[in-house]
């Protein structure tokens, strides 16, 4: 007997075995699902992070010339 689940998406049942796009039923589905993460719907939960690209060089500069 094949295994069976549930498409994280539409949640139709659709078979494990065999199935390149699994766990989604179809590549409409697992294409939704990637867009839900770019598009930031899904959170892993953890503390934000300060993100300064190159400016702590610039201030450094700034404050050994004051």
């Amino acid at each position: 007997m094949a295994l069976r689940v549930k498409c994280p998406t539409c949640r139709k049942e659709t078979s494990w075995d065999n199935n390149p796009h699994r766990p989604f039923c179809s590549q409409r589905c697992q294409l939704i699902d990637l867009g839900a993460w770019t598009e930031e719907r899904y959170r892993i939960p953890g503390r934000e992070l300060e993100m300064n690209f190159g400016d702590d060089d610039e201030d450094e500069d700034s404050q050994n010339k004051h």
